[in-house]
């Protein structure tokens, strides 16, 4: 079997088989390290050096020599990574309670994400407890969150035959051949990515506000309806941000 070269924070290097989740690499470099268990507990996903920085899902199969680390929920990109999953994990929810809605971007912005939806009526803000509370749920159910690369035609099939004409759209208008979807349990989304390995590794979060939204920012189009919200790495730091919100109101 081929074999690469990984080169891990501490200066370590390993030779491991090629096609190794950057997960897996990290666990057995961690295994002989006491604080890379630690680091290990932490990671949300993995940086990848070869031509380039690049930070990537922990279930990535590594092809080539690299440099390799875990990327800890709290840091910079850590919390990237959970606010993009956390997109994912309301729009899985709002599609299990509302399934009439249609999905279409679902961005991280500073501080939080936001998804923008096509849902007759529309969302108040009455509604958010009852869409947090299923995002619970399904973190609760730990689903694994799977990467697939399609061919872009693919990809426009299968979101035509679930009606979701405004991905179908936006696929369209990719110029890549190949597109990367992710999924998790029944739910699936256009996404470069990188996520969370499982539903259960997004800890903290919660939804603020519904606010009305223009299909690809122009007024000329269809007005969705947009929901935010806000992850953090603990529960303890989202209640010190909401405070923060709170606090900058008075």
């Amino acid at each position: 079997m081929a074999e690469i070269r990984v080169t891990f924070e501490d200066g370590a290097v390993e030779r491991l088989p090629a096609g190794i989740a950057a997960g897996e690499a990290i666990r057995r470099h961690a295994e002989r390290d006491g604080a890379g268990r630690a680091r290990l507990e932490r990671a949300v996903a993995a940086r990848v050096e070869a031509d380039g920085s690049t930070v990537v899902d922990l279930t990535r199969p590594l092809l080539r020599d690299c440099r390799l680390a875990p990327v800890a929920v709290e840091s910079p990109e850590g919390l990237d990574v959970i606010r993009h999953s956390a997109a994912h994990l309301m729009a899985q929810a709002v599609k299990r309670l509302f399934p009439e809605t249609q999905i279409t971007i679902g961005p991280v912005i500073e501080n939080g994400f936001y998804y923008d939806f096509k849902r007759p009526g529309g969302f108040a803000s009455e509604d958010l407890p009852r869409i947090e509370a299923m995002m619970r749920a399904i973190v609760a159910e730990d689903l694994p969150v799977r990467r697939e690369e399609v061919a872009r035609s693919e990809a426009i099939r299968r979101f035509r035959a679930m009606g979701e004409h405004y991905k179908v759209e936006i696929i369209e208008g990719i110029p890549d051949e190949t597109v990367s979807l992710y999924h998790q349990g029944e739910f699936v989304d256009l996404c470069r990515g990188p996520h969370v390995p499982s539903t259960g590794r997004i800890p903290a979060f919660r939804l603020t506000t519904v606010a009305g939204a223009y299909w690809r920012g122009d007024a000329r189009n269809e007005q969705l309806q947009r929901i935010y919200g806000t992850a953090w790495a603990s529960e303890q730091d989202l209640e010190a941000y909401l405070k923060r919100l709170e606090e900058a109101k008075q």
